[in-house]
């Protein structure tokens, strides 16, 4: 069980570090892409095409490709350093966004349409994973490890809070043109590449790689995370779509933006919650009884009677969702030597992006053929997936959670 820390003050802390405010202020900008480019991408086609399943293809062929693409740029990262990676993601994505929308605005060709979208959703600029990286940085000499407990509870928070703000955000420009979400994603991911590039101060350093096991990928513990996150994606991409049809079928459509921040801020309840208290678990069980406590918060969805219900179940079931991040974050973060960090925290990302493409691609179909309730049932399905992948390598999870390295306190 947990017992009470410092409360809040623990958070406050973190900020009397130099420099800290003002690379989370940049990354605050930069990551809203992370919560609304699926959702704007959704806007524009489904305005464009009329379909739900067009929609959930060029989403699921973006997160797909940004799979592929993210963890090269990890890779990259750990190699380079931040500041010379940011700079060209910065133009890519500016460049793949205003592509997509000439696209759609231009009636282009259905195969166009879907690659100017998968080549946006593919340059997101990947900053959770760099973000954590700058903590993980300045965390090298916290030997009781509260600095980087409370700064990864936050982060946690922090995304939430993108993802109750976001949504609310899209839903509100779209009401001026459907392609104002997509040219809104765009300006803030570009804005926030550019800040944190600047941002010299915090940057970690370039670190040797060690000799054997030279890719993040080759640890066993990694990979098992990384498979559980594919099936937790997919559910959490599973329950954004299901809900927009959800509210649509019932005709409510302006609530959409509503229920997903009421999910969000709930989740930022539970980030709050879990990093102003002293785990006396591993991290391996904090993880499995997050875990379980998400995929349990998922099952009543496809029952919901109306949107009212959905909305007042979305606060409780969303407080479930961040201790299951930070816990896998900090499991990563534990097992990983600082040199692959960043690469190691990239291919959660790409985990993440190979969950929502088979999420968004497999319920849109499901949406298209029998409704929402069906496409919640599967949603639910994609969770116990993952509970059922993180029960059959409990061994792996426990490595993770014992392993110590001398560059990574």
């Amino acid at each position: 069980m947990g017992q009470p820390a410092a409360g809040l003050r623990l958070y406050r802390d973190i900020f009397r570090i130099p420099g800290a405010r003002a690379f989370v202020g940049a990354t605050l900008v930069g990551r809203l892409p992370m919560s609304t480019l699926s959702l704007g991408t959704v806007f524009l086609i489904t305005h464009v095409t009329d379909s739900y399943a067009a929609a959930g293809a060029v989403a699921a062929g973006g997160a797909l490709c940004y799979a592929l693409v993210v963890p090269q740029l990890g890779y990259a990262v750990d190699r380079f350093g931040q500041r010379r990676v940011l700079r060209p993601v910065a133009a890519a994505f500016g460049l793949a966004g205003t592509l997509f929308v000439l696209a759609a605005q231009l009636a282009a060709p259905g195969w166009l349409l879907f690659a100017s979208g998968a080549a946006f959703g593919a340059l997101m600029p990947p900053l959770s994973a760099l973000v954590r990286a700058r903590w993980s940085h300045l965390a090298a000499g916290d030997a009781g490890g509260t600095l980087l407990r409370s700064s990864y509870s936050f982060e946690s928070v922090a995304d939430e809070l993108i993802f109750v703000v976001g949504p609310l955000l899209i839903a509100t420009v779209v009401l001026i043109h459907p392609a104002a979400g997509v040219v809104t994603v765009t300006l803030f991911g570009v804005t926030g590449c550019l800040l944190l590039a600047a941002q010299r101060r915090t940057e970690p350093p370039v670190l040797p790689r060690p000799a054997v096991g030279g890719r993040a990928l080759s640890s066993a513990g990694l990979r098992l995370v990384c498979g559980v996150y594919v099936c937790t994606a997919a559910m959490f991409a599973g329950w954004e779509l299901s809900t927009m049809a959800f509210v649509d079928e019932h005709g409510e459509t302006w609530m959409v933006g509503g229920v997903m921040a009421t999910y969000a801020l709930g989740s930022a309840v539970g980030g709050l919650w879990y990093g102003t208290r002293e785990w006396r678990l591993p991290l391996d069980r904090q993880f499995l009884l997050a875990l379980a406590a998400v995929v349990l918060g998922t099952g009543p969805l496809w029952a919901m009677p109306s949107v009212a219900a959905l909305w007042i179940f979305s606060l409780f079931s969303g407080m479930l969702i961040a201790p299951t991040v930070i816990a896998g974050y900090s499991l990563v973060r534990q097992g990983m030597p600082a040199a692959m960090l960043t690469e190691g925290m990239a291919w959660m990302s790409t985990a993440v992006g190979i969950g929502r493409a088979l999420g968004v691609l497999a319920v849109g179909l499901v949406i298209e053929a029998h409704g929402a309730r069906w496409a919640y049932a599967l949603t639910l399905g994609c969770g116990l997936a993952g509970l059922v992948v993180a029960l059959s390598g409990l061994g792996r999870l426990r490595a993770l959670a014992t392993a110590r390295f001398t560059d990574a306190a």
